[in-house]
């Protein structure tokens, strides 16, 4: 998957921006209301295409809620009451965001790199991928799957597949915003609520429920890491809220 994002002769990203102005990377230490984070992603979106702001990389939690994104059918939220449910233009169907889990929202000028959406969603997919082999847990897509998948083996069982990672972008004037979800160490029967992103197949899983005992600013790195060698480099930046 890395193959199809970077050269591999030089190493290079190759969804790099045309110059090497760096990605703006910030972290929000307490939880993030979703209205307030979306309200924040709208305005950032909008100053980067006009030209007033730069892109940037936000990484933070949110309190316990169910999204619903544009292809999100009904049906598929299984528990109404159990937390907030929130409507959201972002592509995809119902996803559960809470603590513990990592939300990295991509604010990325795709007009200074390429206008290619399904290059944009395989580069979101490998530099979760590159994330997690730092942790040695080998992550994969599947055709009609959205997301990042890790396969389990239990002895005497057929192999399972399970989501450790979401992706669900917005693009407006071609900044893209809203972005990944990756499932350090949350309370996974939260999802129990929801079908999520409407697979019924698969369940979903963690790097601490894979046995690692991962922390947040450990999960961080690696993401930090891996998204250089596939969008270029970041500097440090304050969160928008």
């Amino acid at each position: 998957m890395l193959d199809r994002v970077l050269n591999p002769a030089t190493n290079t990203p190759i969804f790099g921006r045309g110059d090497s102005t760096p990605v703006g990377w910030a972290v929000s230490r307490a939880p993030v209301a979703y209205p307030d984070a979306v309200a924040a992603m709208e305005a950032r979106a909008a100053a980067i295409a006009e030209g007033t702001a730069g892109e940037l990389v936000w990484l933070l939690e949110h309190p316990a809620l169910y999204t619903a994104g544009v292809s999100a059918k009904s049906g598929d939220l299984l528990q109404p009451d159990r937390f907030p449910v929130f409507q959201s233009g972002r592509g995809g169907q119902f996803t559960y965001h809470g603590p513990g889990q990592r939300v990295a929202y991509v604010m990325l000028d795709l007009t200074a790199r390429q206008k290619d959406v399904r290059a944009f969603v395989a580069a979101l997919e490998a530099w979760v991928i590159g994330a997690l082999t730092h942790f040695n847990v080998e992550g994969a897509v599947r055709d009609g799957r959205v997301g990042v998948w890790v396969e389990r083996r239990t002895l005497g069982l057929p192999p399972a597949e399970d989501k450790i990672a979401a992706i669900g972008v917005k693009l407006r004037r071609w900044v893209s915003f809203h972005g990944i979800s990756l499932n350090v160490e949350p309370d996974l029967s939260h999802f129990s609520g929801i079908v999520p992103c409407g697979v019924t197949e698969h369940g979903v899983t963690s790097l601490v429920d894979l046995g690692l005992p991962v922390t947040l600013d450990e999960a961080d790195a690696a993401l930090r890491l891996s998204f250089a060698k596939v969008f270029g480099e970041v500097t440090e930046a304050l969160p928008p809220v």
